[in-house]
């Protein structure tokens, strides 16, 4: 966009008042038609412009106590960031935002701000919220487009060494605010490309690798040396780590996928949602064959379950050319943990989705490829411990659907690789790791462990919240020698 077109925007919002502010509409980021986009791995959104940012920024109220901000995990100073979108004063905007969230671009695109910073806006008792994720989503890009990335102050050095383990959010996250402390940082990473979940589990249309890999880029600038294909538990144990390092952080997720143990869940052609999605995300199968890692003719497609990685692998299978994609989960489209706009553009593009269904049974042909699968009708029954109603199968109302490719994205349970190698750490019973949550102090000295690890699969902006309070726990720890 031109200055002269900033410059008038500005200037239109000058002197408005604060109940004009509450009659401007949410400003709609432009996105791919849904005819166009299911036949490729572009980016869904296409971002704000520059007017549109200013104008959505300019129904912010500047509440003189921002509710907002408590709904923040790592609790950004959002109104701080918004007022200098209004005066087009990017750089500023940038700049104090990366005092509390130095991984804004990927935030901005797959946090959940309607039930976090959005929920608690103001503006939302009398209409719409302010698109606080849209906003921190266009300041990053415009950094990144613009060539204006300024690194962020670091201080002297400590002579102290942290090994990080893992890649993702929660890794990256602690990882920069120890070399924002002036502690020397190592990550260690088992696959042979940064970014965790970020990048394995989140389908390029939803957020591309080049937006991942910018911000891995800016911590190794920072100083971070980065170790790929190391595997901690395998090349290595935490206590061979603490030989070398003061301190290990562990990041590690939650990368152990659940299954539901009915019938023919061992036949080819049932995956769990971890592996679709990391083959084509991380080994770029939808780039076959300049990317030499296919997945057969995924055909009929059935997904199981009705979080986000559920609307990930159904639209990545509309995207690999699947003839039909059903959507199975067990409860209502209200209690469906997915975000709306992932369910939405789900719809969109066409997943069929068939609500209060519950697979029972697959059954495969003579080379044990599976080929049906026999679903029970379900109904709503007394709220559980989620305080969801707990479904109920209803007797006799089994059906059969034909499928050749069934995806199971029911949860995951925390890696088990690293508690099991390690001695003197505490487990839970659901195999995380337990940790003091604002600590991040495990049972073993010297040991922190935040993020999906400990709280059991969660979304990317808690696990970054959770690293950061282990990042200080750990500052105080080198600082002190205390347990």
């Amino acid at each position: 966009m031109a200055k002269i077109d900033i410059k008038k925007t500005i200037a239109r919002f000058k002197d408005i008042t604060p109940k004009e502010r509450t009659s401007i509409p949410r400003q709609k980021m432009p996105q791919q038609p849904s005819a166009k986009r299911v036949k490729n791995f572009d980016e869904v959104p296409l971002g704000y412009t520059a007017e549109q940012a200013i104008t959505e920024a300019n129904r912010c109220l500047q509440c003189k106590k921002p509710t907002c901000i408590d709904g923040c995990p790592v609790h950004i100073n959002i109104p701080d960031f918004i007022e200098f979108i209004t005066l087009g004063n990017f750089q500023s905007s940038i700049e104090s935002m990366k005092k509390y969230n130095m991984l804004p671009a990927i935030c901005g695109r797959v946090c959940p701000q309607e039930g976090q910073c959005e929920a608690l806006c103001v503006l939302k008792k009398r209409s719409e919220p302010v698109a606080i994720g849209k906003l921190e989503r266009f300041i990053a890009d415009w950094e990144r487009e613009n060539g204006s990335i300024i690194m962020p102050s670091i201080a002297p050095q400590s002579g102290k060494k942290i090994a990080v383990i893992g890649s993702g959010p929660a890794g990256l996250t602690a990882a920069a605010d120890l070399i924002r402390l002036g502690h020397q940082v190592t990550i260690f990473e088992a696959f042979h490309a940064p970014g965790g979940v970020l990048i394995y589990g989140i389908p390029e249309f939803r957020l591309p690798k080049r937006i991942v890999w910018a911000e891995v880029e800016i911590l190794q600038k920072m100083g971070a040396e980065l170790r790929l294909s190391h595997v901690v538990g395998k090349l290595g144990t935490v206590d061979s780590l603490l030989e070398e390092y003061d301190a290990v952080f562990i990041a590690t997720g939650a990368g152990l996928p659940y299954f539901m143990r009915i019938p023919g869940e061992n036949l080819t052609g049932v995956y769990s949602a971890n592996e679709f999605l990391t083959r084509n995300n991380l080994m770029r199968a939808f780039e076959f064959p300049e990317y030499d890692t296919p997945i057969v003719d995924v055909g009929r497609v059935a997904v199981i379950g009705g979080g986000n990685v559920a609307m990930d692998s159904a639209r990545t299978s509309l995207r690999l050319g699947a003839d039909k994609v059903h959507n199975i989960y067990r409860r209502s489209r209200t209690e469906m943990p997915a975000r709306d706009e992932e369910i939405e553009h789900a719809e969109e593009e066409g997943v069929d989705f068939k609500l209060l269904h519950n697979p029972i049974k697959y059954t495969g042909d003579e080379n044990g490829r599976v080929r049906q699968m026999e679903c029970i009708r379900m109904e709503l029954g007394e709220p559980d411990e989620s305080g969801r109603r707990r479904p109920v199968p209803v007797i006799g109302s089994e059906f059969t659907i034909e499928v050749d490719t069934v995806v199971v994205a029911i949860g995951n349970s925390p890696n088990p690789l690293i508690p099991r190698t390690t001695n003197d750490i505490i487990v839970g019973a659901r195999g995380n790791i337990e940790a003091d949550t604002e600590t991040g102090k495990t049972s073993k000295k010297g040991v922190f462990a935040a993020g999906d690890i400990v709280l059991g699969a969660a979304t990317v902006i808690l696990a970054m919240g959770h690293a950061r309070n282990a990042a200080a726990g750990i500052n105080e720890y080198l600082q002190t020698g205390e347990w």
